[in-house]
């Protein structure tokens, strides 16, 4: 087996402004593993707020290649993970190999990830779609878009200085797409006190469900707010590896499972499972990235109540292609591996 990556840029069609920063552009990793012929892709998206420059991915990347490569095939590596993961792997970069090792073994057993992963239909589940923290006119105009296009679900960024900039948001977000249903992110960006005084407001204007009301770090803190709170509290930025979901499990409504976070699809697993009968449920997200960062998830998405799996919807220009979304549907590709294909050129082995 050979492991090789690429650097990209992927640029967003207008930068996403949330409590803690705004975003224009990431760096995207493409990792590649070939044998047999036929090659294996994934995607290790950077995130300064992960911990994940460019730089430290490829740097983990190399230090993996020759556990990688002294393996006879793609089936022994994906079947014994000890033999190539190394203690210090990032979450994301885990996660990328495995996603590579899923494509390749698919591609040569001629099976989509989904099957391999346990389910026998293609998952197709509406994905809530991301509105950042703009003026309510702008917010309003936006979700009009959206619903027209097909979207069910919309997510509401939050987290102003003024929580009347928020509330504004959303009520402007509700009157331009009535049907919707409405999640809200404030990115940890309120005390407790803050998000017990404004769940209740936000409730009566139609959210259905709160990400990480207040900063990460005292999640026996977000237990009381999810407590006391009117609308389901989901963890996100508390909740980033399997043993952080156990933890929260039956101590809040949902958990926010990214693969760059807690390491890739049979983490995800792990953690449904670990919640199955808790009364904490699983919420499928993703950092911003292409189709083919995306589409790992998207193989699991059968599993989750709530699913936001928008990141390759924020691009200018996504280079690949096979998961849909645009309608507000996110779609697992029946072919064989993760199903996804560059755009613009010939499909990739």
């Amino acid at each position: 087996m050979k492991l090789t990556w690429s650097t990209t840029e992927l640029e967003l069609a207008e930068p996403l402004r949330i409590s803690r920063s705004v975003m224009a552009r990431r760096d995207a990793v493409w990792v590649t593993i070939e044998h047999g012929g036929l090659r294996g892709w994934g995607e290790a998206a950077s995130s300064d707020y992960l911990g994940l420059p460019t730089g430290r991915i490829v740097k983990h990347l190399a230090a993996s290649r020759p556990g990688i490569e002294r393996l006879p095939d793609p089936e022994t590596a994906w079947g014994e993970p000890a033999a190539w993961t190394l203690p210090e792997l990032p979450a994301g970069v885990l996660a990328a190999i495995e996603a590579a090792l899923i494509d390749l073994v698919g591609k040569r057993a001629g099976r989509p990830a989904h099957q391999l992963l346990g389910s026998d239909a293609a998952p197709a589940v509406a994905t809530a779609r991301t509105i950042g923290i703009a003026p309510p006119v702008a917010a309003a105009a936006q979700a009009a878009r959206l619903a027209v296009s097909g979207f069910t679900v919309l997510k509401v960024k939050a987290g102003s200085p003024d929580p009347a900039d928020d509330l504004a948001r959303v009520e402007a977000v509700r009157t331009a797409a009535p049907k919707a249903t409405l999640l809200l992110d404030p990115n940890g960006a309120w005390t407790e006190r803050l998000a017990l005084d404004l769940l209740p407001r936000f409730a009566d204007l139609g959210v259905t469900a709160v990400e990480q009301p207040i900063a990460p770090g005292r999640p026996e803190v977000l237990a009381r707010v999810a407590k006391e709170s009117p609308v389901p509290v989901i963890a996100d930025e508390d909740a980033v590896s399997y043993e952080d979901a156990v933890a929260l499990a039956g101590r809040v409504h949902g958990v926010n499972v990214k693969l760059a976070k807690c390491g890739g699809v049979r983490a995800a697993l792990r953690i449904h499972e670990a919640l199955r009968g808790s009364g904490t449920e699983l919420m499928l997200g993703c950092l911003t990235a292409s189709s083919l960062g995306i589409a790992p998830a998207v193989h699991l998405a059968d599993r989750a109540r709530w699913v936001d799996l928008d990141g390759h919807l924020l691009l200018a220009d996504d280079p690949w292609t096979g998961i849909g979304g645009a309608d507000g549907t996110v779609r697992a590709a029946n072919r064989a591996g993760l199903g996804v294909r560059r755009a613009h050129v010939e499909a990739v082995r």
